[in-house]
């Protein structure tokens, strides 16, 4: 009968042992990691890709079909407003211009003769004309009388007659002719006419003339040439593509996801691939109004704060680097101990108090890839836990672990927030 009863007594006792132990772990406090956030810098910034660019670029081409005679520059070489780039072959438009001056000339040298000698001619036709017809009607009131009283035939009167209409008709004839030699007389009138058409043909004879050299527009640079001596160029063609001076432009596709972040006025460092030891300080010109609806992307243009250096071409790849946030001091934390998504400008954390884990709703600020600023519901002593699958009032141990993000460009001192680092088509 003793065995038994020992037996039960062992089996007792482990079963209190057991219950004590699973009573003990029960109540235990689950130790997590904690952080606790503190005042340090927070910066955000954005990199992508840009290429360099002059703010007016233009192509010149020919506007007639002609044959290329000679080509002046090459791709590299600077111009200046008004030098001589192509010449094209002129033998045909010059002789068209000698061929127009000629007729500008002899319309000219009419006008001045009508003006002139002509009208002296006519003149003095007129009045000769006119002295004609005094005589004639002179001898017709002679005739008459004579004629009546018997002494002359009938038809010596007829001829009387006719000899002043034929000197009336003469003396219309040289009054029209006068006239139309005045001021407003229809052969000056024709002969200005003839003049202006002269001169027309002549200015457009010009015009053609300079049709054949293609000149610079303004100082700059050749940036492409794509013709030839000989070559046969029609209208419409591009011949040669010019930089021209000016403040020169950094141009970026940036993907429309980041437009929030991107203003006008924003500092920016540029750097070129190949000369990757000399930084250039740049700022944020403008965003375009529209986003490229094939690639997803938006047209960002910055400008250099100096003059461009030597080693900058157009269409260089660049590296850019804008800062497009900054906190001198911020109350920051990991993204690591957010529980969900930050929506808005809220999020939920789990804090520690009273040896529990409470939920608690803080404000968002400046927000990176690594961390983000707390701006209210929460104290800088606070322990923040980073167990997001933990259940709200669990007892807890806080484990409290230091984090660091990494720093942006140009910073120094250690900083618990930092850079967001973002790369768009790198």
């Amino acid at each position: 009968m003793r065995r038994p009863s020992a037996r039960m007594a062992w089996a007792l006792a482990l079963g209190l042992a057991l219950l004590a132990a699973g009573l003990w772990l029960a109540w235990r406090p689950v130790q997590v990691d904690a952080v606790a956030p503190r005042q340090a810098p927070l910066v955000r910034s954005l990199q992508f890709s840009a290429r360099v660019q002059a703010q007016t670029r233009v192509e010149l081409g020919s506007t007639v079909t002609a044959r290329v005679q000679r080509v002046l520059v090459d791709e590299g070489d600077a111009v200046r407003a008004g030098q001589l780039l192509v010449q094209l072959e002129e033998d045909e438009a010059r002789a068209a211009l000698t061929q127009a001056q000629a007729s500008a000339r002899q319309a000219q040298a009419r006008l001045s003769g009508l003006r002139s000698t002509g009208r002296h001619a006519v003149q003095a036709q007129l009045e000769q004309m006119q002295a004609g017809v005094r005589a004639a009607q002179a001898h017709y009131d002679r005739v008459r009388p004579l004629v009546a009283q018997g002494f002359y035939s009938p038809a010596q009167l007829d001829e009387a007659r006719r000899a002043l209409d034929v000197a009336l008709a003469q003396q219309a004839a040289a009054q029209a002719q006068w006239q139309a030699q005045g001021d407003g007389g229809t052969d000056l009138v024709q002969a200005r006419a003839q003049l202006g058409a002269a001169d027309a043909a002549t200015a457009l004879a010009k015009a053609r003339l300079a049709q054949t050299a293609l000149v610079a527009p303004a100082e700059g640079r050749v940036i492409l040439r794509s013709v030839e001596p000989g070559q046969i160029v029609q209208p419409g063609k591009a011949l040669l593509a010019l930089a021209l001076a000016g403040p020169t432009e950094v141009v970026a596709q940036v993907d429309e996801r980041f437009l929030q972040q991107l203003r006008p006025g924003q500092n920016a460092a540029v750097v070129a691939d190949a000369f990757a030891d000399r930084p250039l300080a740049a700022r944020v010109l403008s965003i375009a109004p529209g986003v490229d609806a094939q690639r997803g992307s938006i047209e960002v243009k910055l400008a250099l704060q100096e003059p461009p250096p030597d080693f900058l071409r157009e269409d260089m790849t660049l590296s850019v680097e804008v800062e497009t946030g900054r906190r001198a001091q911020a109350l920051a934390l990991p993204l690591s101990v957010l529980r969900s998504a930050i929506r808005g400008d809220s999020a939920e954390l789990l804090v520690l108090q009273d040896g529990r884990a409470v939920t608690r709703q803080v404000r968002v600020g400046l927000r990176t890839l690594e961390a983000f600023e707390v701006q209210d519901g929460l104290a800088e002593g606070d322990l923040v836990l980073r167990a997001p699958g933990l259940a709200p009032g669990t007892r807890v141990r806080a484990r409290t672990v230091a984090w660091q993000g990494r720093r942006a460009a140009g910073d120094a001192g250690d900083d618990a927030g930092t850079a967001l680092l973002q790369s768009v088509g790198r």
